[in-house]
């Protein structure tokens, strides 16, 4: 009983151990790579505060950090807990990779032909989750025994959000990216390839931004290079303690790039509260901590050209997204099956709004306090960005847009790959040219006179034997030359009697017994052929002549 037990568990979830031993083991490596940062800093500082567990508790409470959990400083100069909520984004990317490169393996099926059948989805993305889960809770306890310590809310909030997007991501990779069921209710035009561009459309015009934002820090950075290599000094004096403030530099670097890419959009981000920096002014908070990547900060004051011109970055966002659904639109490949100017502006419009809510994700999670008042908010305002960057892609996008796709079209036509538009104008039922009023009719040929009943099978006339008229015998007493004259190609008139061509006698001649009988009465006119009517047949005949009352009646 208890085998078969163990079989129905083996056969209802296989492959759950493999997913939950790489789960751990994706946990496992970030945790490893913190913890191996923070001891080769400790060990090489002159002057450590605290022995190998309190270096240890401060990579278990970074790990947390890199997820989004906020944690929480309780030894401050003012006595009150301060917190810490700003998250490094290139830490964040090394949990992700980890957890989608686990999922991604979970759900990979063996060459070998006698291997194990693949995982299905659902274990293998159920088994990565918990085990990532279980050491996220036994680092979590670990970190709440030093300084600073995690707050368990962010805890049980920002880990499973990471771990199971992370992890749906790549159980959707590994298993072939299948069309999600959820595609089937959307918009008929949102199927197939729109969805895919816009998504593509919104990822280019997103990189254009954040690249856009990076070349403005590094500019502003070259622009402002005194005051960065003073804040080197002015943090600590030995090597090792300055190479601590490069590498936390380092990880801050994407959420400068983002903080730029907020400020050319428009709205900027305020640097402590109420303390707005965008294009138009910049008003910094007084006393800020000397950091390197302050010093990029515009000077305090009303903006300049030079500032304006961080706008450049947003329009080059829009006509990328542009491009990108005008390709899609027209397509060299298939340019019959191009989408109409309504369907092209339908699918910008959704790449802008995925675009909107890409930075809007990237904008909360760049930004967090440092500290209770002023520095409780550090970063930029989430919805004002996602809005400016879905503003900008719709509006800089939609000509961009139009005009590629024309211009991609004439290109098309010019090469004769599709019909020009004349080709289409005359060929369309509905724009054909009306007749003018002053110009004649055209002429019909006159119908033809359909043939009469009997004349309908004139086909037949060689099929029936007695259709055909007997062939005679010519008399010796006729002239032989009965050719008709020269130039007369109409046959003679049917009306007059024919000349008899054998020895029977003439209707007046009485025969052997008296009768004057004639052998024109005896046969009857049924046996006479159908024939097709001539085109002399129709003209009038002549009347046929009245019988002389002075000649004998056969019948009487």
């Amino acid at each position: 009983m208890s085998s078969s037990l163990r079989s129905r568990l083996r056969d209802r979830s296989p492959g759950l151990g493999p997913a939950l031993a790489g789960g751990a083991l994706a946990a496992g490596l970030g945790l490893g790579g913190c913890a191996a940062l923070v001891m080769v800093l400790w060990v090489s500082s002159p002057y450590p505060d605290s022995g190998p567990g309190g270096a240890l508790h401060v990579a278990a409470a970074l790990w947390l950090l890199a997820h989004g959990v906020e944690l929480v400083r309780a030894e401050t100069l003012s006595g009150a807990p301060q917190p810490v909520g700003l998250t490094p984004l290139l830490l964040l990317a090394l949990p992700v990779w980890l957890v989608y490169r686990a999922a991604r393996d979970a759900t990979d099926a063996s060459d070998e032909p006698d291997g194990p059948p693949p995982v299905p989805a659902r274990t293998a993305w159920t088994g990565v989750v918990l085990g990532y889960l279980g050491v996220g809770a036994a680092a979590t306890l670990y970190a709440c025994g030093g300084e600073p310590r995690p707050e368990w809310l962010w805890v049980t909030v920002c880990l499973p959000l990471l771990a199971g997007g992370a992890a749906g991501v790549g159980v959707w990779t590994g298993t072939g990216r299948p069309q999600p069921s959820v595609a089937s209710r959307l918009p008929q035009w949102v199927r197939g390839d729109a969805l895919g561009t816009a998504a593509r459309a919104a990822g280019a015009a997103t990189a254009v931004l954040t690249g856009g934002g990076a070349l403005i820090l590094g500019a502003s950075l070259v622009w402002h290079g005194d005051t960065a290599r003073l804040a080197f000094t002015q943090l600590t004096q030995g090597w090792t303690g300055r190479l601590t403030v490069l590498l936390l530099a380092v990880t801050l670097v994407p959420n400068a790039a983002l903080w730029s890419a907020s400020y050319a959009l428009g709205p900027g981000f305020p640097l402590g509260t109420g303390h707005m920096v965008h294009p138009l002014a910049s008003d910094p908070a007084p006393l800020l901590p000397p950091f390197p990547l302050l010093a990029a900060v515009p000077d305090a004051g009303a903006g300049t050209p030079l500032n304006w011109a961080t706008a450049l970055v947003p329009v080059a966002a829009g006509v990328t997204a542009g491009w990108f659904v005008a390709a899609a639109a027209v397509r060299r490949g298939r340019p019959w099956l191009h989408w109409s100017a309504g369907r092209s502006v339908g699918v910008l419009a959704l790449a802008a709004l995925l675009g909107g809510l890409a930075l809007t994700l990237l904008a909360e999670l760049s930004g967090g306090p440092l500290g209770t008042s002023t520095l409780s908010r550090f970063g930029p305002v989430a919805w004002r960005t996602g809005s400016a960057a879905a503003l900008w892609l719709l509006l800089l996008g939609t000509p961009v847009t139009l005009t590629a796709r024309a211009w991609r079209l004439g290109t098309l036509r010019r090469a004769g790959v599709l019909p020009s538009r004349r080709t289409k104008k005359r060929t369309s039922p509905t724009r054909m040219k009306a007749p003018d009023a002053t110009e004649a009719p055209p002429k019909l040929p006159a119908p033809s006179p359909e043939p009469e009943g009997q004349d309908l099978y004139d086909f037949l006339e060689a099929d029936s034997p007695e259709s055909a008229p007997a062939p005679r015998t010519p008399d010796r007493s006729e002239p032989e030359d009965r050719s008709e004259p020269e130039g007369r190609s109409e046959p003679e008139d049917r009306s007059e009697p024919a000349a008899p061509y054998s020895d029977a006698p003439s209707p007046d001649a009485p025969s052997s017994d008296g009768s004057t009988s004639s052998a024109r009465d005896e046969a009857p006119d049924a046996v006479a052929a159908p024939r097709t009517p001539e085109p002399t047949e129709g003209l009038p005949r002549p009347p046929e002549a009245t019988p002389d009352p002075a000649e004998p009646n056969p019948s009487a």
